[in-house]
């Protein structure tokens, strides 16, 4: 989650991060930091969490499948609707001042077509749509997407499990995550990594100790080259290549989710032991679906405003890169600290139950 903010506070453009997006502007240091970090290094984060949710919704098949379907359409349907509903209440309020309705405009964030940038030229269906499907909290998608999973897990479950269609399920799962094909109710990404939590889940393939060809090591150097070379060809590659540098692009990007993944699954042990082991980490690790559900599109909104406010430093771009996120982590924070405190019943409704 903590990344997660970051990559939503990615500020060079263009700034919809696509595995092959490339800046339209030239590479300069920061430039290249920002890009190898939020469009190379921090894009693991997703599939894992995606792998997560697959291990640990198969994890439970003990308790009947309709119990536990309804238990997630508490936790995961109601907060993404109230989430989304807040997104659309909160922006569509920024848009009734003059100074925060251009902010929203320019962010182009609700924008739906050339001419109606504001949630306001929006049509009621367009609102319900937005509400439903689309939600202005674009982060939401994740929820939407897992829940859709964890109502056809039964059938994933047969289809990783069967020795016809096992094989089958995982081509086609791959190549839809190679082609990055996504749609409302379906994501590539999430099908292939939340299936395949549940056949590590369900096969006993182990978590904890690395096979050989798994070492971290060799993974963590993989991960940091590919992400440098994808890096440099996002800037540079178009005019060596032209368009074929984009496969080229987005091959190197799914090989860094892949390496990225492995070197922090096996590779991490130490960090998060060091981390769980202070009290402090702890108690802020309880607000994390209050970071990923608050941060975003607010952030995206105050780019460019923050930016402004830095100008006159040097390298302001990237001191917003790293400042902006932090804020905005901290301001999460403290509202699920004080919603927690305040108004817990609030509290449990938005999150789920998470963290109290």
């Amino acid at each position: 989650m903590f990344l997660l903010v970051f990559v939503h506070g990615y500020n060079l453009e263009l700034r919809y991060l696509q595995p092959w997006s490339a800046p339209s502007e030239p590479m300069t240091p920061t430039a290249f930091l920002e890009y190898w970090l939020a469009n190379g290094l921090f894009r693991f984060r997703i599939p894992m969490l995606f792998i997560i949710s697959g291990y640990l919704f198969a994890l439970h098949d003990d308790q009947p499948y309709g119990q536990r379907v309804k238990k997630r359409l508490r936790t995961l349907g109601l907060p993404y609707l109230l989430w989304s509903g807040l997104g659309i209440a909160l922006t569509f309020a920024l848009e009734l001042h003059p100074y925060t309705r251009a902010i929203i405009a320019d962010s182009q964030v609700v924008q739906i077509d050339d001419t109606r940038q504001l949630l306001h030229d929006y049509q009621w269906y367009e609102l319900m749509f937005r509400w439903i499907f689309l939600p202005v909290s674009y982060q939401l998608w994740f929820i939407r997407v897992l829940l859709i999973y964890n109502l056809a897990y039964p059938w994933i479950r047969s289809a990783v499990l069967g020795k016809v269609s096992k094989p089958i399920f995982f081509t086609v799962a791959t190549l839809l995550w190679i082609g990055t094909f996504g749609f409302i109710f379906f994501e590539g990404e999430g099908l292939l990594f939340f299936s395949l939590g549940v056949w590590i889940q369900k096969t006993g393939f182990s978590i904890e100790h690395p096979k050989g060809w798994m070492n971290p090591v060799g993974w963590f150097t993989a991960f940091v080259l590919m992400a440098l070379a994808k890096t440099w060809l996002a800037f540079n590659g178009q005019a060596l290549m032209g368009d074929s540098v984009f496969t080229l692009i987005t091959f190197l990007h799914k090989g860094v989710v892949i390496s990225g993944l492995i070197a922090a699954w096996y590779g991490g042990d130490g960090i998060v032991r060091w981390f769980m082991a202070r009290s402090w980490f702890v108690w802020l690790s309880a607000f994390s679906f209050m970071i990923y559900a608050v941060h975003a599109p607010f952030i995206a909104y105050f780019i460019n405003p923050f930016i402004a406010l830095l100008q006159p430093l040097e390298g302001a771009r990237l001191v917003a890169f790293i400042l902006l996120p932090l804020l905005v982590i901290a301001l999460c924070v403290g509202i699920g600290a004080l919603l927690r405190k305040g108004a817990p019943k609030i509290y449990e409704l938005l999150t789920g139950g998470r963290g109290l």
